[in-house]
């Protein structure tokens, strides 16, 4: 009988444990391998335009950046990353004719890249900053198969910071970010910088990875934290080699000696718009905080293009001259 028990007892540890595995790597490559399709990202209704965006003042937009696409032509800048992955990582570089020292990194969102960027690189490039968008880990030109949602990125952060140190040791940096991006600019201030980092400017960031996964898994597949996320966290520490736990902008941000701008849309459902507040909160630095009425996620700039830019120019001057 005890024996019955036994092999029963192993049975059902085994089909836990294969379930186990199961689900985290399924969550795993729906939400972080990097060459899988994003099918939930199609046809999100938290991702639909709003209509908040003005047709006219988008299209403008748009010409605007098609325009410098035809006259701005970047070089390529490249890094390996100091793990033991070895990555080699890609980054777009926008050189300013107007002799100045003033540079900005411009980091893009979730399944974006460096391209993708043109809005807010132009108006960096216009205001006379020298402009670097680097590929995160996994997007665009760089290697990785895997998507670091900004925690491994940090770390590459501070290699193309000291790239253009190398280049311009008198450089003043400002550092921007947009949804993941947002995250990942959030998650490197908490690191030690060097002086020549000014100011940071974070666009519809999420608070923690740990938060929005829990959020998305509610949303998506209506799935409790538990034991879901725990499972996907232990196969991305395995395959990733990050826990989902600890890569959190909040606790950077509290550790931040950079001025940082935040912004947020009030009409954000995929990176909820509570989010910013949360980060804003935690910051123990000279702050600000833009929120953006009616805009949606990462439409801040397109409904409010006139408040967004004075916002951002407004703080970052105090900063860069």
């Amino acid at each position: 009988m005890k024996r019955k028990i036994t092999i029963i007892s192993v049975i059902i540890v085994l089909v836990l444990t294969i379930a186990y595995v199961f689900v985290g790597n399924y969550f795993y490559n729906f939400a972080l391998l990097a060459n899988q399709e994003k099918e939930f990202l199609q046809d999100n209704p938290h991702l639909e335009e709003s209509e908040a965006v003005m047709a006219d003042v988008a299209q403008a937009d748009e010409l605007a950046n098609e325009e410098f696409k035809l006259k701005h032509t970047p070089s390529a800048m490249s890094i390996v990353s100091n793990d033991k992955l070895q990555l080699k990582l890609h980054a777009d570089v926008y050189q300013n004719e107007k002799a100045n020292h003033h540079w900005a990194i411009v980091v893009h969102g979730y399944t974006s890249n460096a391209a993708g960027m043109t809005r807010w690189i132009r108006n960096f490039h216009d205001k006379g900053y020298n402009v670097l968008a680097p590929d995160l880990r996994g997007h665009g030109k760089s290697e990785g198969n895997y998507i670091g949602m900004g925690w491994h990125d940090r770390k590459d952060i501070l290699l193309w910071i000291n790239e253009i140190i190398q280049i311009d040791p008198k450089a003043e940096i400002a550092l921007f970010g947009i949804s993941m991006g947002g995250a990942t600019v959030m998650m490197t201030s908490g690191e030690e910088l060097p002086s020549n980092v000014k100011v940071i400017v974070e666009d519809c960031g999420y608070a923690s990875v740990s938060d929005v996964f829990i959020y998305q898994l509610d949303d998506l597949f209506g799935l409790p934290e538990f034991p879901v996320l725990n499972a996907a966290n232990t196969i991305t520490k395995i395959r990733a080699g990050y826990d989902l736990y600890e890569a959190s902008a909040i606790e950077q941000v509290a550790k931040s000696k950079v001025p940082m701008l935040f912004i947020h849309g009030d009409q954000d459902t995929f990176v909820p718009y509570e989010m910013v507040d949360e980060v804003y909160e935690a910051a123990q630095v000279d702050k600000e905080k833009l929120v953006i009425p009616g805009a949606g996620h990462g439409e801040a700039a397109k409904v409010d293009p006139e408040v967004y830019w004075s916002t951002v120019w407004s703080f970052v001057d105090q900063y860069i001259q």
